[in-house]
């Protein structure tokens, strides 16, 4: 049996907790406001797809393609990016809460991150090079072993990043954040 395709569709107000989801190939589809909390989304292809106003909290992403999706004013908590295909992965996110998820190892070069709360989400051994943290609360967010050459964080707050165990050339920084890059000293600023 071969997996649903999916092209060009508007799925308003699903909730998936209680309808099940199929698996499958969804091309230039929009999800407003569906509920997925907890839902098994592996192996299924999302491309150009936007997501607004949904939550994906808890969902399982096992080899998951997300290319060129759109997260807008949803919840993505708990989410382990590493689990999802490496292939095209490409996200971007604006107003979302991302809390305790984690992109391990995951290649997000220029991805943006908008108005968007990560507290607790772990990018070891992630690619950030060239992303942008737009007004972020990265408060307890792990940075380890990752490239944040040329990435923003002007308008960011609350980040701790140690700059011995990450790759920041040219990456930029407000005034009011280099707190941030100096709390493993233990010193004061003000």
């Amino acid at each position: 049996m071969s997996a649903k395709f999916t092209e060009d569709q508007k799925f308003n107000g699903v909730d998936y907790t209680k309808e099940k989801f199929e698996t499958g190939e969804y091309e230039y589809c929009e999800f407003n406001n569906c509920n997925f909390a907890g839902v098994n989304l592996s192996a299924s292809n999302f491309v150009e797809c936007i997501f607004t106003g949904c939550n994906i909290t808890n969902c399982k992403v096992t080899n998951v393609t997300f290319n060129n999706a759109k997260f807008v004013e949803s919840k993505v908590i708990g989410i382990n990016f590493e689990n999802c295909n490496e292939f095209l992965f490409s996200v971007s996110f604006e107003n979302c809460t991302l809390n305790f998820s984690s992109f391990y190892k995951r290649s997000l070069k220029k991805t943006v991150f908008s108005n968007s709360v990560l507290q607790e989400t772990d990018f070891t051994d992630a690619d950030l090079s060239g992303s942008s943290f737009n007004k972020c609360n990265l408060h307890l967010t792990k940075f380890e072993n990752t490239n944040l050459e040329k990435a923003d964080f002007r308008t960011s707050f609350n980040y701790s990043i140690n700059p011995e165990l990450n790759k920041i050339k040219k990456a930029k920084f407000s005034v009011d954040g280099l707190a941030g890059l100096l709390v493993k000293y233990d010193i004061i600023v003000s």
